[in-house]
Formats: structure tokens, C-alpha cells, sequence
């Protein structure tokens, strides 16, 4: 509808504007925006010379019509601000500020002082650049938004009547400045209230209407004599009604702008009548109207009912940007969120559980449905799916028996019915990214949210701000169990069902995962597991389960195994050619000895249907082949012995038995020392030859079972493995070494562009890293576990020289493909355990090099991360000049940079500076063990960092001000945080759950500390009390008075029956945390930030001015105790710090290292030899000494 009125309104427009006659013609069309430049101000005001000059008036003190306009308008600017001063001066900052724009775009920077002048020529100047400004911003902004057709139609309609008109009266640009700010606020989507909305819009549409009234209604030529004082009067209510239109868009303006504005004030800032002042608007119109009637002849009425019309049709199109707006605004922010979902999910990912399932049934020869069938009619079964209080579905057998299979059919059956909602994982041993309890969460979360999207939010809530990190760091399990557990909760997930196949296969935490799956939920399970006693005893103490024992279901798995027979053989009998007679044996033989094991038929069968297996041969070989996995294991490693290919297949065998992921074809050729030279057909007949323990699927070598692998490391490792596992190791780690000194090379994907950005970057085909992929991120694995390390051996010299070797060559090539393959952080750790492997006298000078090595990745980790190539440049470049690794890759600096930047010489103590608060860190604190590192900052978050590799491990958001401190409790698991707010969160720091908000203050928590039995949380605050909470249930236990101003920092004693504190009243005060009493008072001459009490003993003080012995023993307890500075006798400082000014760092009280001003301390906290800055950039500055 709205499009349909708009274009009558134009053709309204158009048709009126052409009949008008020519004295008119400072009315311009809303179409059309004029060409005529504006006249300079010195110059009279002229018409363009193409059209006819108006005719003469006879009255002599009546102006030409242009500047009519002009003194209709600024006397009611003028009037306007003699009446409404606050708000025309508030108003005119604003234009000032505007003014000012382009030289000051920065909100910050808009000047207070008003520059609207003060003359009409000075401030109609003023006001026609205000226009043209506002015009531009128009422009520009439907640019932006075109898809709102209607609605900037009209708003470019508007455009063309002030372009126009501004240019055909320039004087009389103060009537269009609102306008433009007015089209300005209709094209925000968030903005102010209906009621004021829709003022702007009715004002704006019939600003032509308003504008015309002056040659329409004024004009002498059509004004009898005798009329002259309705003119007057006329004259008189359209300067009112200009007054009040001037004064709704000034205050629409300010409002608009009160966030910055500050000199509005806030009586100003409440208007809300806006209905009100619209009809005072439509009162004044009334007004005019009525002398219209009097006064004015038919044909201007005629003009003015044509406006009219046309306002109304605008009025209609400008009210509905808003809604238009706020519609884009959605559908953009639906994009982003999608995007943003898509990210997630991606970063989500570590495998399709679909897609494992695909490949296990494909591998184990296809999913029958009759071999599962059984189970659908199962008693068991049955209760399990129709109970509602039946919780779990326990599967459990012996290797072979079926396990997986039965669940491939069971997930099939279960997804029949729409009304599931189904989620499952298969672990496999066999490799370190399905064998872990993390990564069932993480596939389990996935396939819900691939199935019921909404679910993604209980994703984005963490991943938002922990990024790929959330699902990888050492805290994923926490994150992700918290994740599924309100997926759970959510009341969109009906029928949920959740699957995990091969418990005993899940190596890593499989306890927290029986945790999970025997807590009460919503949800219903399904596992299944071999006969393992630790698996039993969990899943044994839960109540509303069903065991679905496979031994005593004999019967059934025993029709089923018949039936796979069956199934099996006919293939064979088409594949082989059998007669009737060979059949039958082979079905006979297979159903009397499979002991109802599925993998025992299948590997037979796979026997059986060798291409070196004849039909002649089938009896023969059949009756070779045992009864019993094992036994038939052992017959086919005496069968590989056999082979002419017998070396090559053990030491293919003995590879796959200790890598610690699946490898592909071209990763095996590099680690197959006598593979050299062979064709990728050559690999793919060895793995055939191992077929009874290896399976190939899309170019990657699996183990056809958990229990062939089980077979090789425990009955077969002699004869896989006879020189050891570890020898196996560094046989590996030899080749890799070799494979990576030959392959790595600079700019090895050719990306040409030294910032090249890792997120663009695709391996070329063919890559050149396929083959050492594994290589690249092992090696360091695999020579650590080689021989043993504790002497240092001939060998050991020996490797220890080629490692030397290899990273004084390809140090930064390495680098640059751990990027590429996006593994810098087990680069990290490689790193980190290398120099831990050969910190010895015998390789002095390769652990100096593994030192500096293991600063320089830490340095440049991030920068290396966002661009692989920038290892040769930014790296290098800002190094230390006497560091060796830019020593020894001195040639690989850059060129194009003639002037480098002047740096240290040589390391600083500085080993990582964190990077991720958006505003200045207040608090920093250590856990106890020094492996995680808190923050706290202005910008409201908490962040947990792992302090080794720092990375930020979480980001706790909760706070609504800013944190000013945060405390790990002694045994690591909590970390509390105090704020600005006035409360105090308690968190887990393992998941990042709230588990306590602590109110009671009543200004700023300044400090925190916990007992160091963790039963008490003490807290200062700037209300100038302290507070001793149960840190178990959160009850305040008592609240210290004393303190004259600001609590800075509490500590309690090793035995935790004294408390101190300090404060800006420059006292320290002990308590009796027995009774709550001060006994003893310390005067200090300066504010006093940090406490700690030694760990040994109750009586030495640690603070900002060194160690004060408190000798508490002498104390008792005293309700009105005297100050007394007799304890500050022998004051010394010991250990690590910060110097009092900040600026330096501090040893035994001594200046050690200076602190440039980027770096100065905000707040900052000790561990041993480890120093932690909080900075006011945001950083956190980590540095260690020796």
C-alpha cells in the first residue's frame, strides 16, 4: 500500500509544481533536487536567470519573496531562543559539534563551546554547510540500506525539497537543519519513542507544505489592500507555527544526541509529551488554516490542498522506516548470528560421529539388519525404551561379540521415529581424537546441534569469547559437560537420546564420563562396553538401569551370528565360485566354531576371499584357521612370517602399534624406512597383507578392532616389537627428523605475501606437507619417548647433535608449517619438552638453543598464528640482536626494511604478554601450583590463563562493573573475584561456573584472600570494613570495623587464626579471626596494596615496603589496642616483586629490571620466581628469572 501512495504523491507532486506560476518558484520540487549553486553572500538575491522575475509589489517595506522566507524563519529562530534559551544554546553545541566533524569525527572530541554565530549572515552560512553535511549523511546512509525501498523514497524525495530549497534561499537554511537531523533519527533503527517518531515523520512531510505558506499566503500581488490586517495576522500565526516546529525538531535533536551532549540537561533529556507538542503543532496548522479561508484566494488553496495530499502519502513512507529499519537491522544481524553459528559449529568439530559410523559399517562389511534384529524384541530392550524412569541401556560383552554393530542397528531403528532426538559417538582406541572423554562431549553436542539448532546458543554463550580454544584447552571437558548439561535441561530437547559405543575404548578420563552418564538427567543412554571391571563398578550404582548382558543372551547372539554367516558366505560362494558342496562345508565349519563372534566369521571370511586363496585351497585353508580370536590372531602373525613381504609387514604392524594417531599412506612412507621407492599400489598390497589387523578407508590405516591391536602389544610384541617399544620410537623420530630436514623449506606453500593470512590459506596440490604432517607435530613425542633419559648415553649425544643440526637449519621453516598446519601450540610443547629432555652439561650448547628457541616461539606464537610467513619478518625483526635463533637465520630478514627497529639485546624477563582484556587489568593472581594465572579488569570479565602455554583458558563474565580482585583458592579450585559492583562471585575455576554471589558490602570489593584450609574467603572494600565469609555456603561469618578509609588488601595467617589488612589510611591492622578483634594496629607512612603472610610461619608480614615481623606470639588479644610501630624495627625485603612506584622490578628490594611506561603495573602478583603485571593497556605481562 505504502509504495502506491508514494506514487501518487509524486505525480501529485510533479503536476502541482508545473501548474504553479512562476513567482513561486522558491518552492521546490520534491523530485528534483536544483542544480543553481548558491550565490555568494555577497552578492543580492537574484533568480537564475532562465526563469521570469516575480512582479514588482507596490509596497515598498515588503522584502522580494526570497528573503520573506528568510525573515519568517530566523524570527522564529530568534523568538525561539528568547523564549527557550537551554534549549536553543543546547542545540546549537550540537550544530557546533557537527560542524566540526570532519575534522573531528571522535565523539570524544566534540568541542562544548557554542560557534553558531551570533549575526543572521554568520549563522545562515553556518546552517547551509549544516545542510549540505546532513544531505551527504543521507546520501551515504541509503547507500548503505537500499533494501528499504518505500521508505527511502521518501526520504530522498525530502532530499530533493532541500536541496532546493536551501539553494533558491539560502538566508533561510535555518528551516532545513532540523530536517536533515530529522531524516537523520527516522533512519536509526534504535531510536527514540514511537510518539516522537511519529512527529518527526508528520513534521518532515509537511515541511514543503509549511515552507510554501510564505508565497502562497504572503504574496502582496494576491492581497487586497483591504486584507491587510488579516495579513498581519496571518503573518503572525505562521511564525508561531514555525517557532513550535523549530522547537519539536530541536528537542528531537537533543534527545537524539543526549549520550553525548552533556550540556543538555536532564530536565531536558525527560521529555516525553510528544503527542502534546504535535498537537500544539496541528493547533498552530489549525490557526493558519483558518485565516487561509479568510484571506487567500482559490487557487492557492487549491496549490496548498495538493501539498497536502502529497505530505500525507511522505508522512505515510517515513513512518514506516523505522519499522523498515529495524527489519534490515534483524535480517543483518540473522546473518551474522548465522555466520557466527557456522563458526562455531566448525570450530566445534573434531569428528561427524555420522560419518564414523558410515565408515565403521563399511569396513566391517555393511550393517544386516537381520543380526541386530534380536535385540528390537528383547525384553531388556524393550523396558529400557518404554519405562520412562529407565535411564540407561548398558550393553556389555567380550571383544567381537557384535557391540558396535548392534548399536549401528539400534541408532538406525531409534531414528525412524521423528519424535527422537538422537546423539551418538563411537570411541575408538585406535585413535587419540575418538579415545578421550572430551571428545564424546564434543561429538555428542555436535550431532544435537546439527539436529536442533536452537540448541547452538548453549554453544555461543562460552564459544563467543573462548573461541576454538573452549573445545581444545585443558579446561574442555568442564566447558563442554556444562554445555550439554543445559542442552539437557533446555525444555526444546524432548526425546533426547544419548549413545556412546566402546566405553572401554575411552583411554583418557573415562571416569568423568561415567560420572555424566550415571547422573540423573532428562535424557535417556545408551552404552556399551567389554566386561571391564572399573566400567562395572560405575554404571553397577545406578538405579534406573537396564544390563543387557550379551554372555547370556547366548541364544539370540547365536541366531544373529548364524544369520551374518549366511549372509557372509553366499557372498563368498558369488565372489568364489563355490559348488553347493563347499558351501556347506564352509557354512557348517563357520556356525560350529564362531562361538557367537562376529569379527572371529568376518576375519575368516576375509581369509577365505584372499586373492591368493583359490577355490581348490578353501578346505585346506579353512581347517588352518583356529577357534578364538586370539588363536586366530596368532595364526595369521604366523602367516604374515610367512610371507616373502614378512619384514616390511612387522614393521608396518609395529609403526601403527605405537603412533599416537592414524596415519595415511604417504605419512607411512616417510616412516617405512625399506618402503623407499615404493608406489602408493605397493603400500596399499602391504596393508592387505596385514589385513587380519589393518583396514584402509580414504587413505588412512585403521585397526579392523581394538583387540588386534591388544593382540600385537601384548602376545605378539616380541615378535612385532623385539627390540622394544621404545626403540620403535626413535626409529620413528629418526625418520621424521630426515623426512623434515629434506621437505621443509621457506615459503613452502608459495604464498608469496609475507602477511598472507593463515585463514586464506589452502595447501596446494599437490601439498608438500601431506607426507609429513605427522612428522611436523610428533617428532618431539617420539624421540621423548625413546630410550630412556636418565644418563645421557652415547646415543642420546648422538640425537641429541642431530637435533642440534636440524634446528640451527630448519628452525623457522618448522615453524612456518606447524603454522600452516595449524599446530602452534603443540609446537608450544615441543618445544618445552625438547629443552627439558636435554638440559644437561653434555649439550650445554643445544639447551642454550633450546632456551632461546623455546623464548622465541613463545614471543611470536600469535604473530606466526594470524601469518605463517611473518616467522621471517616480524619475528626476526623484533628479537633480541644477540638472540640466537635471529642470529642464525640472519639471512632470512627481510630486505625491504633499509631502518629495523632498535630492540634489546638480548631477552628480557618478560615470556608472555597476554593479550585479551579490552581495558586496563586491575588484579592479577597465580594458582598455587603456578600453572594457571587470573585477571581482573575494568572492562567487567574475569580471564583464567594457562600460564605455560598462555593461552586464555576461560573468560568469566558476570560482573556488571569493574573488577578490582581476584584470589585462586589454595587447592586451585575456586577463584574469587571482587568488583566494583559491590559483590563478590566465587567460581569453579575448572568450568567457569558462578557457585557463589556474596552481597554485603556497600561500595567496591578491593581484596580478596582465602584460608588456607579454604574454608574462609575474606574481603576489604572501599565501605571501609572487612568480611569473613563461609566460602562453602556463602554466610558473611563476621565484618571488621576499624579501617578509616579504603580496605586495600587482606591475607591470612599460614594457621589462618589471624587476619591482616591494609589500607589507604596508611595502618595496617591484625585480627583475631577467633573473636573478630584488632589486636594490633601498624602505622605506615604510605598506602599499603599487597599482604601475604609467609607459608612457614604466622609472624612475618610480606608488603609493599618488605617483610615486617609481626611476632605475633607476644600479642594478645585487645578490643581497644594501641598503635605501635615497634614491629616495623629491621623492616626487609626478600624475594621477587614490584617496586612501590611501579617502575621497577624488584629482588631482595633491589632494582633488577626497569619497566618501561607500556608495561607499568596496574596490579601484579608473585610465584616463586615468576612475576605477573596486570597493565593499564589490558595486557598481562608474565616474566620468570632465574
Amino acid at each position: 500500500m505504502a509504495p502506491i501512495l508514494f506514487e501518487k504523491a509524486k505525480f501529485k507532486a510533479r503536476r502541482l509544481l508545473q501548474a504553479a506560476p512562476q513567482e513561486s518558484v522558491s518552492a521546490p520540487s520534491p523530485l528534483t533536487p536544483s542544480p543553481t549553486p548558491s550565490r555568494p553572500a555577497s552578492q543580492p538575491s537574484t533568480r537564475p536567470t532562465s526563469q521570469p522575475s516575480p512582479p514588482t509589489s507596490t509596497d515598498s517595506d515588503t522584502p522580494p519573496l526570497p528573503s520573506l522566507q528568510e525573515r519568517l524563519w530566523n524570527q522564529a529562530y530568534d523568538e525561539l531562543k528568547a523564549s527557550e534559551p537551554k534549549l536553543v544554546e543546547a542545540y546549537e553545541q550540537i550544530l557546533s559539534a557537527e560542524l566540526c566533524r570532519n575534522d573531528s569525527p571522535s565523539v570524544a572530541s566534540r568541542p562544548t563551546k557554542n560557534e553558531i554565530g551570533m549575526t543572521r549572515e554568520t549563522r545562515y552560512r553556518q546552517m547551509q554547510q549544516l545542510v549540505q553535511q546532513g544531505l551527504d549523511r543521507t546520501q551515504r546512509a541509503a547507500s548503505i540500506k537500499r533494501g528499504i525501498d518505500e521508505g527511502l523514497q521518501a526520504v530522498q524525495a525530502l532530499r530533493g525539497i532541500v536541496d532546493k530549497a536551501v539553494h533558491a534561499a539560502p538566508e533561510a537554511a535555518v528551516a532545513w537543519v532540523g530536517v536533515c537531523f530529522g531524516l537523520e533519527i527516522l533512519s536509526n533503527p534504535v531510536t527514540e519513542a514511537r510518539d516522537n517518531r511519529k512527529g518527526i515523520a508528520y513534521v518532515l512531510a509537511r515541511m514543503e507544505w509549511y515552507w510554501n505558506l510564505v508565497s502562497l499566503l504572503l504574496n502582496e500581488n494576491k492581497a487586497k489592500q483591504s486584507s491587510a490586517g488579516l495579513r498581519v495576522q496571518l503573518e503572525r500565526h505562521i511564525v508561531q507555527l514555525y517557532e513550535k516546529l523549530l522547537s519539536y525538531q530541536m528537542k528531537s535533536t537533543c534527545i537524539y544526541h543526549r549520550n553525548w551532549a552533556v550540556v543538555i540537561g536532564r530536565d531536558m533529556v525527560k521529555i516525553d509529551d510528544w503527542a502534546g507538542q504535535l498537537s500544539e503543532i496541528q493547533e498552530a496548522e489549525a490557526a493558519v488554516q483558518r485565516d487561509l479561508e479568510q484571506y487567500n484566494t482559490e487557487e492557492s488553496k487549491a496549490q496548498l490542498r495538493e501539498l497536502t495530499g502529497a505530505a500525507s502519502a511522505i508522512e505515510i513512507n517515513l513512518q514506516d522506516i523505522h519499522s523498515a529499519m529495524q527489519d534490515q537491522i534483524q535480517q543483518l544481524d540473522k546473518r551474522h548470528q548465522d555466520d557466527a553459528d557456522k563458526q562455531c559449529l566448525k570450530d566445534l568439530r573434531e569428528t561427524d560421529p555420522r560419518d564414523d559410523k558410515t565408515r565403521i559399517q563399511d569396513t566391517k562389511g555393511g550393517l544386516l539388519r537381520d543380526s541386530y534384529r534380536w535385540i528390537l524384541d528383547n525384553d531388556n530392550f524393550q523396558r529400557w525404551r518404554d519405562d520412562p524412569q529407565s535411564q540407561l541401556l548398558w550393553i556389555k560383552g567380550d571383544p567381537g561379540k557384535g557391540k558396535t554393530m548392534l548399536l549401528c542397528g539400534i541408532i538406525d531403528e531409534l531414528e525412524k521415529d521423528p519424535n527422537n532426538n538422537l546423539s551418538y559417538f563411537f570411541c575408538q582406541a585406535t585413535e587419540a581424537r575418538l579415545s578421550n572423554a572430551t571428545a564424546v562431549l564434543r561429538g555428542l553436542v555436535y550431532l544435537l546441534v546439527v539436529q536442533q539448532p536452537a540448541l547452538i546458543s548453549h554453544v555461543r554463550e562460552k564459544h563467543d569469547h573462548a573461541g576454538k580454544q573452549l573445545f581444545e584447552d585443558r579446561n574442555a571437558w568442564e566447558a563442554l559437560s556444562k554445555i550439554l548439561t543445559a542442552m539437557i535441561n533446555d525444555s526444546s530437547l524432548d526425546g533426547a537420546i544419548l549413545i556412546v559405543d566402546a566405553l572401554d575404548e575411552c583411554k583418557t578420563n573415562r571416569h568423568q564420563l561415567l560420572d555424566l552418564i550415571v547422573r540423573p538427567s532428562r535424557v535417556k543412554w545408551i552404552v556399551s562396553s567389554r566386561n571391564w571391571q572399573d566400567i562395572e563398578e560405575k554404571l553397577d550404582n545406578t538405579k534406573h538401569k537396564v544390563r543387557l548382558h550379551l554372555e547370556l543372551n547366548k541364544d539370540s547372539i547365536s541366531k544373529a551370528v548364524d544369520t551374518y554367516i549366511r549372509y557372509k558366505v553366499d557372498r563368498l560362494a558369488c565372489h568364489k565360485k563355490y559348488d553347493k558342496e563347499t558351501r556347506d562345508i564352509v557354512k557348517n565349519y563357520l556356525t560350529s566354531n564362531a562361538d557367537g563372534t562376529f569379527l572371529w566369521v568376518a576375519l575368516v571370511c576375509q581369509e577365505l576371499a584372499g586373492p591368493t586363496v583359490r577355490k581348490r585351497h578353501t578346505l585346506n585353508t579353512l581347517k588352518s584357521l583356529p577357534r578364538g580370536l586370539d588363536s586366530l590372531y596368532d595364526r595369521m602373525i604366523g602367516h604374515i612370517s610367512d610371507s616373502e613381504d614378512a619384514g616390511l609387514c612387522r614393521e608396518v604392524l609395529a609403526i601403527a602399534s605405537v603412533v599416537y594417531r592414524p596415519i595415511t599412506l604417504d605419512e607411512l612412507k616417510i616412516l617405512v624406512e625399506s618402503a623407499k621407492g615404493f608406489y602408493r599400489d605397493d603400500l596399499e598390497e602391504i596393508i592387505r597383507a596385514c589385513g587380519s589387523f589393518l583396514t584402509l578407508r580414504e587413505g588412512v590405516i585403521y585397526f579392523v578392532h581394538q583387540s588386534a591391536k591388544d593382540f600385537l602389544l601384548n602376545k605378539a610384541f616380541d615378535q612385532i616389537l623385539p627390540s622394544g617399544a621404545a626403540h620403535q620410537h626413535h626409529a620413528i623420530f629418526s625418520r621424521s627428523l630426515e623426512a623434515l630436514s629434506e621437505t621443509l623449506e621457506r615459503d613452502v606453500y608459495e604464498l608469496g605475501v609475507p602477511g598472507f593470512p593463515i585463514d586464506q590459506v589452502s595447501p596446494p596440490e599437490p601439498d608438500p606437507l601431506a607426507s609429513i604432517r605427522y612428522s611436523c607435530v610428533f617428532w618431539v613425542d617420539h624421540f621423548h619417548d625413546s630410550e630412556p633419559q636418565s644418563r645421557m648415553s652415547d646415543k642420546n649425544l648422538k640425537d641429541a647433535g642431530i637435533v642440534h643440526d636440524f634446528l640451527q637449519k630448519k628452525y623457522l621453516n618448522w615453524l612456518e608449517s606447524l603454522s600452516l598446519l595449524r599446530s602452534m601450540s603443540e609446537g608450544v610443547m615441543a618445544v618445552q619438552k625438547l629443552e627439558a629432555l636435554v638440559k644437561t652439561k653434555e649439550a650445554r650448547q643445544l639447551t642454550e638453543l633450546l632456551r632461546d628457541a623455546r623464548r622465541f616461539i613463545l614471543s611470536h606464537k600469535r604473530t606466526i598464528e594470524i601469518a605463517p610467513l611473518q616467522v621471517y619478518a616480524s619475528a626476526l625483526v623484533f628479537s633480541p640482536t644477540r638472540s640466537l635463533i635471529r642470529e642464525l637465520f640472519q639471512n632470512e630478514e627481510p630486505n625491504w626494511i633499509t631502518l629495523k627497529p632498535r630492540v634489546e639485546s638480548d631477552w628480557n624477563a618478560c615470556l608472555q604478554t597476554l593479550e585479551g582484556h579490552c581495558d586496563s587489568v586491575n588484579s592479577v593472581a597465580f594458582s598455587a601450583d603456578g600453572q594457571r594465572l587470573a585477571s581482573g579488569s575494568i572492562d567487567k570479565t574475569v580471564k583464567i590463563w594457562d600460564a605455560t602455554t598462555g593461552a586464555c583458558v576461560q573468560t568469566l563474565e558476570s560482573h556488571s562493573d569493574w573488577v578490582y580482585s581476584v584470589a585462586f583458592s589454595a587447592d586451585g579450585q575456586r577463584l574469587a573475584s571482587g568488583s566494583a559492583d559491590e559483590t563478590i562471585k566465587v567460581w569453579d575455576a575448572a568450568t567457569g561456573a558462578c557457585l557463589e554471589t556474596l552481597e554485603g558490602h556497600r561500595n567496591s570489593v578491593r581484596s580478596m584472600a582465602f584460608s588456607a584450609d579454604v574454608q574462609r574467603l575474606a574481603s576489604g572494600s572501599d565501605d571501609k570494613t572487612i568480611k569473613v565469609w563461609d566460602a562453602a555456603t556463602g554466610a558473611c561469618l563476621q565484618t571488621l570495623k576499624g579501617h578509616s578509609s579504603s580496605v586495600n588488601s587482606v591475607a591470612f595467617s599460614a594457621d589462618g587464626q589471624r587476619l591482616a589488612s591494609g589500607s589507604d589510611d596508611k595502618t595496617i591492622k591484625v585480627w583475631d579471626t577467633t573473636i573478630g578483634t584488632c589486636v594490633q594496629t601498624l602505622e605506615i607512612d604510605r598506602v599499603i596494596t599487597h599482604l601475604s603472610f609467609d607459608t612457614m610461619t604466622n609472624s612475618l608480614l610480606s608488603t609493599d615496603i618488605g617483610l615486617l615481623n609481626l611476632d605475633l606470639s607476644a600479642l594478645l588479644p585487645a578490643i581497644n589496642s594501641r598503635s605501635t610501630d615497634a614491629t616495623l624495627r629491621n623492616v626487609r625485603q626478600s624475594g621477587w616483586g614490584i617496586s612501590i612506584d611501579g617502575i621497577w622490578t624488584v629482588k631482595d628490594g633491589k632494582g633488577v629490571l626497569w619497566l618501561p611506561r607500556e608495561y607499568r603495573v596496574e596490579e601484579f602478583a608473585v610465584v616463586g620466581s615468576a612475576v605477573a603485571i596486570g597493565c593499564r593497556s589490558g595486557r598481562v605481562l608474565v616474566m620468570k628469572f632465574s
